[in-house]
C-alpha cells in the first residue's frame, strides 16, 4: 500500500472518533485492514499537522491508555482531551474502558 494512501485512511478514520472518546494506534491499524502496522499509524498521526480537514490526533493513544509521542506535545494533548471531558492523570487516560472507541464495532 502506498504511504500517502495509508496516511489518508488513518486520518479519515481518526476524524470519525467521537468527541470525548479515544482509540489506539492498534485499533486503527486493525480497522483499516493493516493489523501489524500500528507503528505506521503512529507515524501517520505524527504527520497530520497540515491535513485538511484537521485530524483530532490527540484522541489516538497507546493501547495501555498512555499519551504517547513527543513529550513536548503531551501536555497539549492532555489539555485537549480534558477539554472534551476525558480525565488524564500522569499522562494516562482514566476510565479507559468507558471512553475507548473501537472503530471495528462502530463502523457502519
Amino acid at each position: 500500500m502506498n504511504q500517502e494512501l495509508f496516511f489518508e485512511q488513518v486520518w479519515d478514520l481518526t476524524r470519525e472518533i467521537p468527541k470525548g472518546r479515544v482509540t489506539s494506534y492498534g485499533a486503527i491499524a486493525k480497522a483499516i485492514g493493516a493489523p501489524n502496522l500500528s507503528r505506521m499509524v503512529a507515524r501517520a498521526i505524527g504527520a497530520c499537522g497540515s491535513a485538511q480537514p484537521p485530524v483530532p490526533y490527540y484522541r489516538v493513544i497507546s493501547s495501555n491508555g498512555l499519551l504517547s509521542g513527543d513529550p513536548s506535545s503531551t501536555n497539549k494533548r492532555q489539555q485537549l482531551l480534558e477539554r472534551e471531558g476525558i480525565e488524564v492523570e500522569n499522562l494516562k487516560v482514566q476510565n479507559l474502558k468507558k471512553v475507548f472507541w473501537d472503530p471495528l464495532n462502530d463502523l457502519e
